[in-house]
């Protein structure tokens, strides 16, 4: 798949590569170089919850930039809490994949159980990870948002949804891994995209970009903010 590459920004040694990266902190040392532009800037980090946050704490510190989150949470079947027929941001922006809800025969009642399950998530996720703090002001700022990998891209769109809304009109997207299709549909949202380690084909997961994977836990993202997040 051809890209703009003038707004596309990847590193050819690694693409369509495995294993490329040891961990997070790795991950995070490499976009940070990529980034460097944007050191000591004004720009902001904004991780998404909950792998994306440890990458965007490194890039934050490597950077000199200040850190927050933004919140979002995919909508999974009721039947298999793995898959996901949507997601669902911190402001209330939902996004859903139309044709996988087709194809599933899932229904408005179950969309509507779904969403309001997901909300009451957020919104706990948004008490412990942010509390009181008024989200940061986004207009003539350059929003960097970081995730851990970029799959299916419906989450991170989401956000980028909801960072317009409030007020973002300068958003570059940072990840270390992406499919090309995903990639394609983010970049065509956001002003730039960087990806280490650009990926096509059928099969396609973000831990294979990876020599050391683990789940994160929302204590890990709590302390990551704290030691990091202006007040």
């Amino acid at each position: 798949m051809k890209l703009p590459l003038n707004r596309l920004i990847e590193l050819p040694a690694l693409h369509n590569r495995l294993r490329v990266f040891r961990d997070r902190a790795h991950a995070a040392e490499v976009l940070a170089q990529m980034l460097v532009g944007y050191r000591a800037g004004g720009a902001i980090v904004l991780g998404i919850p909950a792998g994306g946050v440890p990458v965007a704490a490194e890039v934050a510190r490597a950077l000199a930039l200040e850190l927050d989150v933004a919140v979002v949470s995919k909508l999974t079947l009721p039947w298999n809490r793995e898959a996901g027929y949507g997601a669902l941001a911190f402001d209330g922006t939902l996004r859903l994949n139309e044709a996988l809800v087709t194809h599933v025969g899932l229904g408005a009642a179950q969309i509507e159980d779904g969403v309001r399950a997901t909300r009451a998530r957020i919104e706990r996720r948004l008490q412990r990870l942010r509390g009181a703090r008024p989200f940061p002001e986004l207009a003539g700022r350059t929003a960097i948002v970081v995730d851990d990998g970029l799959a299916s891209g419906f989450t991170l769109l989401t956000a980028v949804a909801a960072l317009r809304h409030q007020g973002a009109t300068d958003i570059v997207v940072a990840v270390p891994t992406a499919h090309a299709e995903s990639a394609a549909a983010v970049l065509a949202q956001v002003e730039v995209l960087y990806c280490a380690n650009l990926r096509e084909g059928l099969s396609f997961g973000v831990a294979d970009a990876y020599q050391n994977w683990s789940d994160v836990d929302e204590d890990e993202v709590a302390r990551l903010l704290a030691e990091r997040v202006v007040r």
